[in-house]
């Protein structure tokens, strides 16, 4: 598909399908985690998709080999991306599905203000400094306003805002250092192929790494492996790849609304004025922060 300059009907629905899916992966990582310990299952994901993608990489005939001088950041990026998948799936332990998501979904917040001093022609303008107090503000109101009972741990949600902040460094990243001469495919290798090991080799240290396995977590597994990391993440890549990153990165917000929706529907999370109230605020600010300049949009 040739590369366009506006979101035709075919992008606009990818993205809400993708927000959704993402919405969703929130629920299955939740449920997996009963049969499978956080760490060890984020391991065995990061395993299984290093070998979906690079058979993907090597059926399309995408280079294998990283480029000199790539490996030094290469290998941080993994083990950021491990961080962020520790932080991440330890999270949806501890915590609802509900406030992982308004939280794990504040991830622009911290890549545009990372951005502002790495990357140039990214600094933060007005309206997106409005968007970035919203959001922030969201944030502060789901970690600091908790229930007295209920699965909603401030060290869960606190997972989830380190799990949020490692998103952004990832992709931070793989803009501002050599890793951005990478093809996407390549970027997405060296994440789970480095951190694979460091999570597996990790894992022992937070318990045992079975719990009450059962077929259902497996098949959970088996969707993040395949599904999720390696189809997921080079269907997002590719959508980058054909439509303007700005007008792609705006639908970000529909991130946690989905996150919230589907903690509710399928989990019967309780979903309170604190929730609606912090997701609105994320939302709203995440799509200031990602709205295109008036030229852009014209």
């Amino acid at each position: 598909m040739d590369k366009k300059d506006r979101l035709d009907t075919f992008g606009i629905v990818s993205l809400v399908l993708f927000s959704a899916f993402l919405g969703f992966n929130q629920v299955v990582i939740k449920v997996v985690n009963e049969g499978l310990q956080p760490t060890y299952f984020a391991g065995l994901r990061s395993a299984g998709a290093t070998v979906c993608v690079a058979l993907w990489m090597w059926a399309r005939g995408i280079r294998l080999r990283p480029l000199p001088g790539t490996v030094p950041a290469g290998l941080m990026i993994g083990c950021v991306f491990a961080a962020e998948f520790l932080f991440l799936f330890t999270a949806l332990d501890l915590t609802t599905v509900s406030r992982s998501s308004v939280v794990f979904y504040s991830m622009p917040l911290w890549m545009a203000l990372g951005a502002h001093f790495l990357i140039p022609g990214q600094k933060v303008t007005r309206m997106k400094a409005v968007g970035l107090l919203l959001a922030f503000a969201g944030v502060a109101w789901a970690i600091l306003n908790r229930p007295d009972t209920g699965e909603a741990s401030l060290i869960g949600d606190l997972c989830a805002l380190g799990a949020a902040i490692g998103w952004a460094t990832a992709a931070l990243m793989a803009r501002a250092s050599k890793l951005r001469d990478e093809s996407p495919e390549m970027q997405l290798l060296w994440q789970v192929a480095i951190s694979a090991p460091i999570l597996l080799l990790a894992a022992p240290l937070f318990g045992p790494l079975i719990r009450d396995l059962q077929p259902i977590h497996l098949w959970g597994l088996a969707f993040q492996i395949v599904l999720v990391v390696s189809a997921g993440f080079v269907f997002w890549l590719w959508l980058l790849s054909i439509y303007p990153p700005a007008s792609v990165a705006a639908y970000g917000f529909l991130g946690p609304i989905f996150g919230v929706g589907f903690g509710w529907l399928l989990l019967d999370e309780e979903v309170g004025p604190t929730i609606l109230g912090a997701l609105a605020l994320v939302a709203v600010g995440l799509y200031l922060i990602n709205r295109p300049p008036k030229a852009a949009r014209a």
